[in-house]
């Protein structure tokens, strides 16, 4: 399929909100969607407070992480073929009652290897994103209000990011150990169950036949092409929080970590509310050289910061580019892949975004074990070079259709 499209996006966000339902299913899926920031990083201050034990919980996190980035696909393939409503309830049950297995078994001491077996099935969780965006292209799609849902979908992501983790690591230390993913085993469930309720503007299950036969999606040069590009951003986000963490720690300041993290966030947010809005003649693959040329050049000023205000000032800065790409990958990804298929393509790339972050947070650990914080933004820039010859890739190759 061509991808060298070039709608002509822009529109309000209160004109996303006219089309009957979209307000609910949006607001279940924020609920939905706030456990993947809220178990990972509740698994690790869990056993911290528990034992003292970091190195533990990374391990059963860094699993959960891992089965999530393998498992979902699979989740959304079977949503692509059944519907949201058969498919979600039964993911997020068995989700949530593997995590809940894994909570007891911590509390009640049993051998680590049931931890790790009970890791595997949580990950099975929905990638709710992509299931909300999928809604939005039912409702919207061909008009120029869908890269403004996009949009609104990426700033979502950002704000659970952010309020994901620290309600998690709030309610592990002020309650109870196991209070931060107990309660996102239980968001997940009462969100996605919400969500699959929602039947009016849930996508209908394309029919199958011999003359639109189903195709592997990995085999679409562009979709692994942009699943790369996600992967490349994740790698950033990982770089970002760690070595956030480590500048700040090496300069007598690790408190102001997550409020320079949260900067960089909400320098996303900014622009994704703005890029949503704004109408554009280029090109979708034109796009995305732009916008990732701009990620990788807006992450090499951050080698040079030698204050934490300076760094606040560049993080704000480098997270301008962050969701105008996202935004115009997903769109990009919208259009790659025949509509049956919608839901599984995009998981993919949230897919290639998870395992980026894993990645670039345990390398961009190494190099600050060998080099400083500091050295640890090259691995950043490293993956905005990646992302951009990906980028040019996909543009070479519209432009020769």
């Amino acid at each position: 399929m061509g991808v060298h499209v070039s709608p002509r996006p822009g529109g309000s966000y209160r004109a996303l909100f006219a089309a009957p339902g979209s307000a609910a299913f949006c607001v279940a899926g924020f609920v939905a969607r706030l456990p993947i920031a809220m178990i990972g990083i509740g698994i690790v201050t869990m056993f911290s407070q528990l034992r003292g034990d970091y190195g533990l919980g990374g391990a059963l996190s860094a699993v959960f992480a891992l089965s999530y980035a393998l498992l979902t696909p699979l989740v959304s393939r079977a949503v692509d073929r059944h519907g949201q409503h058969r498919v979600l309830p039964v993911a997020a049950a068995i989700s949530a009652a593997a995590t809940l297995a894994m909570l007891a078994g911590v509390r009640f001491e049993v051998p680590t290897v049931w931890l790790f077996v009970c890791a595997v099935p949580a990950g099975l969780m929905p990638t709710i994103g992509a299931m909300v965006r999928a809604r939005w292209t039912e409702v919207h799609g061909g008009t120029d209000r869908l890269r403004t849902a996009f949009a609104l979908e990426a700033v979502i992501d950002e704000v659970c990011f952010i309020v994901g983790p620290v309600l998690s690591v709030g309610l592990s230390v002020a309650v109870f150990p196991e209070a931060g993913p107990l309660l996102g085993a239980v968001l997940l469930l009462v969100g996605t169950v919400v969500l699959a309720g929602l039947r009016s503007t849930e996508p209908p299950v394309q029919p199958r036949s011999p003359d639109r036969p189903t195709v592997n999606v990995l085999r679409l040069p562009v979709l692994v092409a942009l699943t790369a590009v996600m992967f490349a951003m994740g790698v950033i986000f990982g770089v970002i929080d760690v070595a956030a963490v480590a500048f700040t720690a090496e300069r007598d300041a690790a408190g102001a970590a997550t409020i320079v993290i949260a900067l960089f966030a909400t320098g996303s947010a900014l622009s994704g509310l703005v890029f949503g809005t704004r109408s554009s003649r280029s090109s979708l693959t034109g796009q995305l050289l732009v916008t990732t040329g701009a990620v990788a050049v807006l992450l090499w000023p951050l080698l040079l910061a030698d204050t934490v205000p300076v760094l606040a000032a560049l993080y704000m800065l480098a997270g301008v580019a962050i969701s105008p790409t996202m935004i115009i990958a997903m769109s990009l990804s919208q259009r790659t892949v025949p509509a049956a298929q919608l839901t599984e393509s995009i998981t993919w790339t949230v897919a290639g975004l998870g395992v980026g972050v894993a990645a670039g947070s345990a390398l961009v650990g190494q190099v600050i074990d060998r080099a400083g914080a500091g050295a640890g933004y090259g691995v950043g820039v490293a993956a905005g070079v990646l992302a951009v010859a990906c980028a040019a890739g996909i543009h070479a190759r519209a432009r020769l259709q």
